[in-house]
C-alpha cells in the first residue's frame, strides 16, 4: 500500500470516529441533562391544613369562590356559623303585658275598668269584661295568637268568637261584632292582631253605644269551648306596661 492509500485510510478513519463521538456523545449529553433534570422537578408538596390563627375560625372550612386569574387556585375560608335549630326561639304565647288592645285606634288610656260593673235586671250578674267603645266598623283585632275554637251567635252576644290560646289553657272572647272578617273560620290558627271582624252592637248590646264586649276565660286543655270557666279581669292586662 503506498503512502496515498495510507493517508486516505487515516483519513476515512478518523471522519468515522469523530462521526461516531458527536453521535453518541450528543445522546449521552442528553441523558445525562434529562435524569438530572427528572431528578430536581418533584411533585408539590401537600399543603399543610390552615391553622385556628390563620384562618380566624376553629369551624369548618368552606372553598371560596376560585380566583379568576388562577382557576385552579381555591382557597379556604371559614364557614359562615349556622344556629342549630334548638337554638331558635318558637314565637310563644305572649305574657300578660303584651296583649294587644283588641279594638284598632285605642289607646290604654281610653279604656275603662267595668270587669266588676253589675249588669242585668236588678244588678244581680256581673259583667266580668271589659267593654271597649268604638264607631260601629271599627277594626277588632286578636288579644294574643290562638285558634278559632268557636264562631258563635247568640241572643246575649250577638256575633261572638272564641279563641283558645296556643297552650289551650285561656279562651278569649269577643262579642257584639257587627261581622266577622271574611274568611274567618273555626279552626283557624290566627296571629297577635290580625283582624277578626268590626265594631257592631250585636245581640243584646244599644245601638246607641257600639262597643267590643271583650273577656278573658281561665280554663283547662281539656275542656270545651262552652264549658264553665274563671273569667279574669282583662283591664290590667291590656294597660300593662302602657300607662300613660
Amino acid at each position: 500500500m503506498n503512502l496515498l492509500d495510507r493517508l486516505t485510510t487515516i483519513l476515512v478513519t478518523a471522519t468515522l470516529t469523530s462521526v461516531v463521538w458527536i453521535v453518541f456523545g450528543g445522546t449521552l449529553i442528553e441523558l445525562a441533562e434529562s435524569r438530572q433534570g427528572a431528578q430536581s422537578v418533584r411533585p408539590a408538596e401537600a399543603a399543610p391544613s390552615p391553622t385556628n390563627e390563620e384562618t380566624g375560625a376553629g369551624g369548618d372550612l368552606a372553598p371560596a369562590a376560585q380566583s379568576a386569574g388562577d382557576p385552579a387556585e381555591t382557597t379556604m375560608v371559614p364557614r359562615a356559623d349556622t344556629p342549630s335549630p334548638a337554638s331558635a326561639t318558637p314565637e310563644n304565647e305572649p305574657g300578660p303585658a303584651t296583649l294587644r288592645i283588641p279594638v284598632m285606634n285605642v289607646a290604654a288610656s281610653e279604656l275603662t275598668d267595668t270587669f266588676s260593673d253589675r249588669r242585668g235586671e236588678a244588678d244581680v250578674r256581673l259583667h266580668e269584661a271589659i267593654d271597649i267603645m268604638a264607631p260601629e266598623g271599627t277594626s277588632v283585632l286578636a288579644a294574643a295568637p290562638g285558634t278559632v275554637a268557636k264562631l258563635h251567635r247568640s241572643k246575649a252576644g250577638g256575633n261572638a268568637i272564641y279563641v283558645r290560646s296556643t297552650d289551650l289553657e285561656r279562651i278569649y272572647y269577643y262579642a257584639h261584632l257587627a261581622d266577622y272578617a271574611d274568611g274567618l273560620r273555626e279552626g283557624q290558627r290566627i296571629r297577635a292582631g290580625q283582624r277578626l271582624g268590626t265594631v257592631g252592637s250585636s245581640g243584646n248590646a244599644s245601638p246607641e253605644a257600639p262597643h267590643l264586649h271583650f273577656a278573658i276565660l281561665e280554663t283547662t286543655a281539656d275542656a270545651a269551648w262552652w264549658e264553665p270557666a274563671n273569667a279574669i279581669n282583662p283591664y290590667p292586662l291590656l294597660i300593662a306596661g302602657r300607662e300613660e
